[in-house]
């Protein structure tokens, strides 16, 4: 919905009220309430409307270019526009620098995003602290895995907030792409078992069975954690739907749209487990058919081969016959 209707729509509701407080005594002029009562009441409730309105108002007059920038989602201009915000006019502010280095993840800077975190560390730290999740995204999508396990510890032992579970699952999950397995596996054991965040255990466990597991020291320790976390999953939110609307609540995370396609392939793991061996099964016996069928043909095949060759045999032997049969002029 765009932002300029959103307003429109809170202005007639704001008038309607207002309207309604000030014809509110006419309308109860014959009760018992007095005009001064009544008006001991609209005034102050008159006056809060009347702020909000103005303060919404001018909030979206000053955001203009910016909502509009974010409307069209026209990533390139709104990350010009940010970096005049940021970068000439000083303006490190919070939403500013997630916004710009969104918008760096969007259209595939990721180099720009890292510039940004340089700039920020040195005037405000504590908002690379609080997006982190942002900027380790950046090193995971340029390929760079080492550097973002490498960042996303030296976050883990600096946050204690909600976000602290996210940075260790993706620390593991930059392992699994560097292809260390077995630094990967601990993360992802602990998190199946413990975590509280139900996307959290879902992946974890996806990843520990479906990756890790066939390279683990102890395999079957890997399996239990995983399978452990997709049972609390199963508890819990009970069907793939509940599923779908859990993973929905970080719609709007660039963290989370980068995983993507293992939340979607997770819940299907999770809930559709018990159909896998039917399909495999299948699979075999449809991979199967073919082969059978070409086997037929070329049963098929050679006995018309013999046939062939024991006609043609015959008729080879008539003509022999033929040929050394004695002639009547011979013989007279």
């Amino acid at each position: 919905m765009k932002f300029k209707y959103l307003i429109i729509a809170f202005s007639i509701i704001a008038v309607i009220i207002i309207l309604f407080t000030v014809f509110l005594p006419r309308l109860l002029e014959r009760t018992e309430f007095t005009i001064m009562n009544i008006w001991g009441f609209v005034i102050p409730f008159l006056s809060f409307v009347v702020l909000i309105l103005v303060f919404i108002c001018t909030f979206f007059f000053l955001n203009y270019r910016l909502l509009s920038l974010l409307e069209r989602e026209d990533w390139p201009a709104l990350a010009y526009y940010l970096e005049q915000k940021i970068y000439v006019k000083k303006q490190y502010k919070p939403r500013f620098i997630r916004l710009l280095a969104s918008s760096y993840l969007v259209i595939s800077d990721f180099q720009s995003v890292i510039k940004l975190e340089s700039k920020a560390i040195l005037t405000k730290p504590s908002v690379v602290n609080k997006y982190a999740l942002v900027f380790g995204s950046a090193r995971i999508l340029s390929g760079n895995y080492g550097q973002a396990a490498a960042f996303f510890k030296t976050q883990m032992e600096k946050s204690k907030g909600k976000d602290q579970q996210w940075l260790r699952w993706f620390y593991g999950f930059s392992h699994l792409l560097a292809g260390a397995f077995n630094t990967a596996e601990p993360e992802f054991s602990s998190l199946a078992v413990s975590s509280n965040n139900a996307m959290i255990t879902g992946l974890s466990a996806y990843f520990l069975n479906r990756s890790i597991e066939k390279y683990s020291l102890k395999p079957a320790e890997c399996r239990g954690a995983a399978e452990s976390g997709r049972q609390r999953i199963l508890d819990t939110l009970k069907n793939i739907e509940n599923w779908k609307k859990e993973t929905g609540k970080y719609g709007t995370d660039i963290h989370i749209a980068i995983i993507r396609k293992y939340v979607d392939e997770t819940g299907k793991w999770l809930f559709n487990k018990d159909k896998e061996p039917v399909a495999e099964i299948v699979k075999e016996k449809t991979a199967a058919e073919p082969g059978e069928k070409r086997a037929g043909e070329r049963r098929k095949g050679d006995r018309r081969s013999d046939k062939r060759y024991t006609s043609d045999r015959r008729t080879g032997d008539r003509r022999n016959s033929q040929r050394n049969a004695p002639r009547d002029e011979d013989n007279v």
